[in-house]
Order: structure tokens, then sequence, then C-alpha cells
């Protein structure tokens, strides 16, 4: 088993990749947490600030998805560091595989390196009817 540990004042998470699960990439297989504050980050699409969609492309909406999940979680004091589950919904399995590689450019860029515990779920359609991806997450805050 690998783990990851990342010390913070006030606690800890921990990404816990067992080592004979496939190797993950872009996401880690569990992660444990210490602290004494949950964050649980409502569901983000590619709306701007005046709750229009502000991407048409698959990565334009992730990467504004992405953005205003870490907006709402840096409001809260937390950083990427701090997520320890992302969910991905959305209406394009296909193209989110297809762009895979664009979307770990976009993480990485935007969210480095710290990989919470990930799932990536289909769905017919989102709230926003454009909106072709959906992030919501828990953060653990010291």
């Amino acid at each position: 088993m690998s783990t990851s540990p990342e010390p913070t004042a006030g606690g800890a998470l921990h990404r816990v990749n067992p080592a004979h699960l496939s190797p993950p990439r872009g996401f880690s297989h569990a992660v444990t947490a210490t602290g004494s504050r949950l964050v649980f980050l409502a569901g983000q699409t590619a709306l701007d600030g005046d709750g229009r969609i502000a991407a048409y492309t698959l990565p334009g909406q992730f990467r504004t998805a992405l953005t205003n999940l870490l907006a709402a979680l840096a409001e809260c004091g937390g950083d990427p560091s701090r997520l320890a589950r992302v969910t991905v919904y959305t209406t394009d399995v296909p193209g989110y595989r297809a762009h895979a590689a664009q979307l770990g450019h976009i993480w990485r860029e935007l969210a480095g390196r710290h990989y919470p515990a990930m799932a990536v779920v289909g769905a017919v359609r989102l709230w926003d009817e454009e909106a072709l991806v959906e992030l919501d997450g828990i953060a653990v805050l010291p």
C-alpha cells in the first residue's frame, strides 16, 4: 500500500493507493483525513457571475467549473490540497475520456498534483441545460 501524507497545521490528508489496485492516474483510490472542519462544496458548472454558461467546449466548461469549485473552497479558507473527494458529472462520458489529457492538464494547472478520491458519473442532463460538466466536492480544513 502506498500512502502520501500531507500534514498541515491542525489536520492531515493521506492519499492511499493500494499496490494491488490499478495505478491511479489523476485521482487517489482513497483519502483519509483528520481535521476540524468539513466543507461540502455544491455542484459547480461553467456559470459566470451573471449566471450564464461561460464556455461551450467540455474542456472550457471543466476549467470554469473547477475554478468555481476552488473559489468556493477558498472562500471557506481552503486550497486544493484540502480536497478529499470530488465527483465529476458529465453529459458526455466519451467526450470526457477523449479530452482526459487536456482535463488533467487543467486540473494540474489549477489544483496542482493534489488528487482527491474521484469519480466520473454520466448524466442525461445537468441542472443548467447547456452544462456539459459539473463538479462537487468535500474538503477537510484544519
